[in-house]
Protein backbone atom coordinates (compact mmCIF):
# COMPACT_ATOMS: atom_id res chain seq x y z
CA UNK A 1 0.00 0.00 0.00
CA UNK A 2 1.34 3.48 -0.90
CA UNK A 3 2.22 5.51 1.67
CA UNK A 4 0.15 8.76 2.98
CA UNK A 5 2.74 11.24 2.28
CA UNK A 6 6.26 11.40 0.75
CA UNK A 7 8.84 14.25 0.68
CA UNK A 8 10.60 15.21 -2.25
CA UNK A 9 13.92 17.15 -3.01
CA UNK A 10 12.99 20.24 -5.92
CA UNK A 11 16.19 20.75 -7.82
CA UNK A 12 17.44 24.46 -9.30
CA UNK A 13 18.61 24.45 -12.38
CA UNK A 14 21.08 26.66 -14.58
CA UNK A 15 21.64 27.37 -17.85
CA UNK A 16 24.83 26.25 -19.53
CA UNK A 17 23.53 28.30 -22.58
CA UNK A 18 20.67 30.40 -23.48
CA UNK A 19 20.40 31.92 -26.14
CA UNK A 20 17.08 34.13 -27.64
CA UNK A 21 16.41 34.06 -31.49
CA UNK A 22 13.86 36.14 -31.98
CA UNK A 23 10.16 36.98 -31.14
CA UNK A 24 7.23 34.58 -32.49
CA UNK A 25 4.46 35.33 -34.19
CA UNK A 26 2.41 34.46 -30.46
CA UNK A 27 4.80 37.06 -28.50
CA UNK A 28 6.63 34.85 -26.82
CA UNK A 29 10.41 34.82 -27.81
CA UNK A 30 12.08 31.42 -29.44
CA UNK A 31 15.32 30.17 -27.42
CA UNK A 32 17.89 27.80 -27.66
CA UNK A 33 19.04 26.88 -24.19
CA UNK A 34 21.03 24.09 -22.20
CA UNK A 35 19.88 23.38 -19.01
CA UNK A 36 21.36 21.65 -16.24
CA UNK A 37 20.02 20.13 -12.62
CA UNK A 38 21.65 21.37 -9.36
CA UNK A 39 21.83 20.62 -5.91
CA UNK A 40 20.32 23.30 -4.67
CA UNK A 41 16.93 22.53 -3.68
CA UNK A 42 13.82 23.08 -2.20
CA UNK A 43 12.23 20.19 -0.15
CA UNK A 44 8.40 19.80 -0.95
CA UNK A 45 6.28 17.18 2.18
CA UNK A 46 2.95 16.01 0.35
CA UNK A 47 0.47 14.14 2.25
CA UNK A 48 -2.96 13.31 0.51
CA UNK A 49 -6.31 13.80 2.34
CA UNK A 50 -10.00 12.81 2.27
CA UNK A 51 -10.99 16.99 2.32
CA UNK A 52 -10.55 18.32 -1.23
CA UNK A 53 -8.81 21.01 -0.53
CA UNK A 54 -5.49 22.15 -1.61
CA UNK A 55 -3.89 23.16 1.61
CA UNK A 56 0.02 25.04 0.86
CA UNK A 57 2.38 26.12 3.97
CA UNK A 58 5.57 27.60 3.57
CA UNK A 59 8.73 28.27 5.88
CA UNK A 60 9.19 31.31 3.90
CA UNK A 61 6.48 33.54 4.77
CA UNK A 62 7.43 36.75 1.95
CA UNK A 63 6.44 33.33 -0.75
CA UNK A 64 2.86 33.62 -1.16
CA UNK A 65 0.84 30.29 -0.08
CA UNK A 66 -2.27 31.02 -1.93
CA UNK A 67 -3.78 30.30 -5.69
CA UNK A 68 -0.96 32.31 -6.86
CA UNK A 69 1.69 29.97 -6.05
CA UNK A 70 2.66 27.62 -8.51
CA UNK A 71 2.64 24.85 -6.76
CA UNK A 72 -0.74 25.32 -5.69
CA UNK A 73 -1.81 26.01 -9.09
CA UNK A 74 0.22 22.67 -10.57
CA UNK A 75 -1.93 20.41 -7.64
CA UNK A 76 -5.50 22.46 -8.71
CA UNK A 77 -4.55 21.86 -11.74
CA UNK A 78 -3.96 18.10 -11.55
CA UNK A 79 -6.47 17.56 -9.69
CA UNK A 80 -9.42 19.34 -12.25
CA UNK A 81 -7.79 17.16 -14.81
CA UNK A 82 -8.31 13.86 -12.73
CA UNK A 83 -11.86 14.77 -11.50
CA UNK A 84 -10.86 13.47 -8.18
CA UNK A 85 -12.44 14.10 -4.63
CA UNK A 86 -8.85 14.11 -3.23
CA UNK A 87 -7.18 16.83 -1.75
CA UNK A 88 -3.84 17.37 -0.68
CA UNK A 89 -1.42 19.68 2.22
CA UNK A 90 1.76 20.50 0.97
CA UNK A 91 4.25 21.93 3.14
CA UNK A 92 7.50 23.67 1.16
CA UNK A 93 11.08 24.01 2.84
CA UNK A 94 12.25 27.02 0.80
CA UNK A 95 15.84 27.37 0.11
CA UNK A 96 16.29 28.40 -3.38
CA UNK A 97 16.23 32.21 -3.45
CA UNK A 98 13.46 33.31 -5.91
CA UNK A 99 13.63 35.94 -8.83
CA UNK A 100 17.14 34.52 -9.14
CA UNK A 101 17.00 32.46 -13.01
CA UNK A 102 17.14 29.22 -11.11
CA UNK A 103 13.54 27.72 -11.84
CA UNK A 104 12.36 27.13 -8.24
CA UNK A 105 8.92 27.65 -8.64
CA UNK A 106 9.04 25.56 -11.80
CA UNK A 107 10.29 22.85 -10.20
CA UNK A 108 8.23 23.07 -6.78
CA UNK A 109 5.70 22.66 -9.62
CA UNK A 110 6.62 19.71 -11.34
CA UNK A 111 7.87 18.07 -8.57
CA UNK A 112 4.11 18.62 -6.95
CA UNK A 113 3.11 16.76 -10.21
CA UNK A 114 5.40 13.81 -9.77
CA UNK A 115 4.56 13.72 -5.92
CA UNK A 116 0.44 13.91 -6.22
CA UNK A 117 0.92 11.41 -9.15
CA UNK A 118 2.19 8.98 -7.66
CA UNK A 119 0.37 9.34 -3.84
CA UNK A 120 -2.94 9.75 -5.77
CA UNK A 121 -2.46 6.17 -8.23
CA UNK A 122 -2.99 7.63 -11.14
CA UNK A 123 -2.32 6.34 -14.03
CA UNK A 124 -1.64 9.26 -16.54
CA UNK A 125 0.85 9.00 -19.60
CA UNK A 126 4.12 11.32 -18.57
CA UNK A 127 3.35 12.87 -22.31
CA UNK A 128 0.21 14.31 -20.55
CA UNK A 129 1.70 15.14 -17.29
CA UNK A 130 3.96 17.49 -19.10
CA UNK A 131 1.61 18.97 -21.22
CA UNK A 132 -0.51 20.15 -18.29
CA UNK A 133 3.38 21.52 -16.41
CA UNK A 134 3.50 23.62 -19.86
CA UNK A 135 0.67 25.25 -19.28
CA UNK A 136 2.02 26.46 -16.16
CA UNK A 137 5.23 27.95 -17.30
CA UNK A 138 7.94 26.87 -19.78
CA UNK A 139 10.45 25.64 -17.44
CA UNK A 140 8.17 23.76 -15.79
CA UNK A 141 8.95 20.35 -18.05
CA UNK A 142 12.68 20.14 -18.03
CA UNK A 143 12.43 19.05 -14.24
CA UNK A 144 10.39 15.88 -15.65
CA UNK A 145 14.12 15.00 -16.74
CA UNK A 146 16.66 16.30 -15.07
CA UNK A 147 20.15 15.99 -15.59
CA UNK A 148 21.43 17.82 -19.04
CA UNK A 149 18.57 18.89 -21.32
CA UNK A 150 18.24 21.26 -24.17
CA UNK A 151 15.43 23.49 -24.67
CA UNK A 152 14.21 24.83 -27.45
CA UNK A 153 10.87 26.48 -28.89
CA UNK A 154 10.02 28.92 -25.69
CA UNK A 155 11.80 26.55 -24.02
CA UNK A 156 9.76 23.32 -23.01
CA UNK A 157 10.44 21.09 -25.84
CA UNK A 158 13.04 19.16 -24.04
CA UNK A 159 15.68 16.89 -25.44
CA UNK A 160 17.85 14.62 -22.74
CA UNK A 161 21.79 15.16 -23.74
CA UNK A 162 24.30 13.47 -22.39
CA UNK A 163 25.26 14.60 -19.08
CA UNK A 164 27.64 17.38 -18.64
CA UNK A 165 30.80 16.26 -16.98
CA UNK A 166 30.45 16.79 -12.91
CA UNK A 167 31.21 20.54 -11.86
CA UNK A 168 31.71 22.22 -8.40
CA UNK A 169 29.07 25.33 -8.76
CA UNK A 170 29.41 28.58 -6.24
CA UNK A 171 25.77 30.64 -6.86
CA UNK A 172 25.64 33.79 -5.42
CA UNK A 173 22.58 35.70 -5.28
CA UNK A 174 22.92 39.45 -4.92
CA UNK A 175 20.30 42.20 -3.40
CA UNK A 176 19.12 42.53 -7.08
CA UNK A 177 16.21 41.31 -8.59
CA UNK A 178 14.81 41.31 -12.22
CA UNK A 179 11.47 40.01 -13.73
CA UNK A 180 11.65 37.55 -16.43
CA UNK A 181 9.17 39.85 -18.40
CA UNK A 182 11.59 42.69 -17.99
CA UNK A 183 14.53 41.15 -19.04
CA UNK A 184 12.68 39.54 -22.25
CA UNK A 185 11.47 43.07 -23.18
CA UNK A 186 14.84 45.00 -22.93
CA UNK A 187 16.57 42.11 -24.99
CA UNK A 188 17.09 43.51 -28.12
CA UNK A 189 17.52 39.73 -30.27
CA UNK A 190 17.52 39.70 -33.67
CA UNK A 191 14.72 38.16 -35.68
CA UNK A 192 13.73 34.73 -35.67
CA UNK A 193 15.36 32.47 -37.83
CA UNK A 194 14.27 28.81 -37.41
CA UNK A 195 17.61 27.37 -39.49
CA UNK A 196 19.69 29.33 -36.98
CA UNK A 197 17.48 27.70 -33.80
CA UNK A 198 17.92 24.05 -35.90
CA UNK A 199 21.51 24.31 -35.92
CA UNK A 200 22.96 25.70 -33.21
CA UNK A 201 22.99 23.14 -30.81
CA UNK A 202 23.45 20.13 -33.15
CA UNK A 203 24.46 17.24 -31.89
CA UNK A 204 27.89 17.15 -33.41
CA UNK A 205 28.33 19.75 -31.01
CA UNK A 206 27.48 18.48 -28.00
CA UNK A 207 29.25 16.32 -26.23
CA UNK A 208 29.13 16.80 -22.53
CA UNK A 209 32.06 19.11 -22.89
CA UNK A 210 31.74 22.80 -21.64
CA UNK A 211 34.08 24.47 -22.99
CA UNK A 212 32.78 25.92 -26.19
CA UNK A 213 28.84 26.58 -25.08
CA UNK A 214 28.87 28.76 -21.95
CA UNK A 215 26.81 32.42 -23.10
CA UNK A 216 24.08 33.59 -22.00
CA UNK A 217 22.04 36.61 -24.18
CA UNK A 218 20.52 37.88 -20.68
CA UNK A 219 23.94 38.96 -19.27
CA UNK A 220 23.98 42.49 -20.63
CA UNK A 221 20.47 43.16 -20.21
CA UNK A 222 21.20 41.96 -16.71
CA UNK A 223 24.36 44.23 -16.07
CA UNK A 224 22.40 47.37 -17.39
CA UNK A 225 19.66 47.06 -15.25
CA UNK A 226 21.67 46.08 -12.10
CA UNK A 227 25.05 46.93 -11.67
CA UNK A 228 25.70 44.94 -8.75
CA UNK A 229 24.69 41.65 -10.56
CA UNK A 230 28.26 41.82 -12.65
CA UNK A 231 30.06 43.24 -9.53
CA UNK A 232 28.74 39.78 -8.46
CA UNK A 233 29.90 37.84 -11.35
CA UNK A 234 33.62 39.72 -11.32
CA UNK A 235 33.85 38.49 -7.13
CA UNK A 236 33.57 34.93 -8.41
CA UNK A 237 35.87 35.04 -10.84
CA UNK A 238 38.45 37.08 -8.59
CA UNK A 239 37.80 33.49 -6.20
CA UNK A 240 39.72 31.32 -8.52
CA UNK A 241 36.07 30.77 -11.02
CA UNK A 242 37.08 29.18 -14.25
CA UNK A 243 34.20 30.48 -15.52
CA UNK A 244 30.99 32.55 -14.33
CA UNK A 245 27.64 33.00 -15.53
CA UNK A 246 24.17 34.76 -15.26
CA UNK A 247 21.85 31.86 -14.27
CA UNK A 248 18.72 31.93 -16.43
CA UNK A 249 17.57 35.26 -16.89
CA UNK A 250 19.00 36.54 -13.80
CA UNK A 251 19.81 37.55 -11.15
CA UNK A 252 21.86 35.26 -9.60
CA UNK A 253 25.23 34.27 -11.06
CA UNK A 254 27.58 30.87 -10.44
CA UNK A 255 31.17 30.18 -10.76
CA UNK A 256 32.35 26.91 -11.78
CA UNK A 257 35.28 25.03 -10.19
CA UNK A 258 36.79 21.60 -11.26
CA UNK A 259 36.74 20.30 -7.85
CA UNK A 260 35.42 20.56 -4.29
CA UNK A 261 39.01 21.81 -3.11
CA UNK A 262 38.81 24.63 -5.76
CA UNK A 263 34.96 25.41 -4.58
CA UNK A 264 36.06 25.94 -0.90
CA UNK A 265 39.09 27.78 -1.35
CA UNK A 266 36.85 30.34 -3.34
CA UNK A 267 34.30 30.13 -0.46
CA UNK A 268 36.97 31.50 1.63
CA UNK A 269 38.18 34.03 -1.08
CA UNK A 270 34.92 35.35 -1.91
CA UNK A 271 34.35 39.24 -1.24
CA UNK A 272 30.93 39.47 -0.47
CA UNK A 273 29.02 42.50 -0.40
CA UNK A 274 26.16 43.10 2.60
CA UNK A 275 23.21 40.73 1.91
CA UNK A 276 24.57 38.38 -0.36
CA UNK A 277 23.82 35.07 -0.42
CA UNK A 278 26.41 31.95 -1.04
CA UNK A 279 25.27 28.40 -2.56
CA UNK A 280 27.90 26.02 -2.90
CA UNK A 281 25.93 22.91 -4.32
CA UNK A 282 27.06 20.43 -7.47
CA UNK A 283 25.41 19.34 -10.64
CA UNK A 284 23.04 16.70 -10.54
CA UNK A 285 22.90 14.07 -13.21
CA UNK A 286 19.50 12.41 -15.09
CA UNK A 287 20.27 9.32 -12.99
CA UNK A 288 21.22 11.11 -9.59
CA UNK A 289 18.13 12.89 -10.37
CA UNK A 290 15.82 9.85 -10.85
CA UNK A 291 17.27 8.35 -7.69
CA UNK A 292 16.98 11.23 -5.77
CA UNK A 293 12.93 10.70 -6.13
CA UNK A 294 12.69 7.78 -4.52
CA UNK A 295 9.75 5.61 -5.81
CA UNK A 296 8.42 8.63 -8.15
CA UNK A 297 11.64 8.48 -10.02
CA UNK A 298 9.59 5.62 -12.38
CA UNK A 299 7.21 8.51 -13.34
CA UNK A 300 9.41 10.99 -14.64
CA UNK A 301 10.55 11.20 -18.59
CA UNK A 302 12.16 8.43 -19.82
CA UNK A 303 15.51 8.24 -21.28
CA UNK A 304 15.30 7.87 -25.13
CA UNK A 305 17.87 5.40 -27.29
CA UNK A 306 19.06 8.21 -29.00
CA UNK A 307 19.87 10.30 -26.19
CA UNK A 308 24.03 10.48 -26.03
CA UNK A 309 23.89 11.60 -29.92
CA UNK A 310 22.99 14.89 -29.27
CA UNK A 311 20.04 16.96 -29.48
Amino acid sequence: MLEPSITLPAFAKINWRLRVIGRRADGYHEIDTILQTVSLHDTITLTITDDPQIVLSCDDRSLPADSTNLIYRAAAAFQTRLKTNKGASVRLHKRIPMQAGLGGGSSDAAITLVGLSYLWRTAIPITELANLAEGLGADVPFFFHGGTARGTGVGSKITPLMDAEEKFLLVLKPNANISTAQAYQMLQAPSLTTLTSDTMLSGSLWQGNLDHIQANDFEPVAFHLESEIERAKTALTKAGAQNAMLAGSGSAVFGIFDNKEAQERAIQAIELEPGWRLFPCTTVGREQYRRAMGPCGAILAPVSDGMNAGA
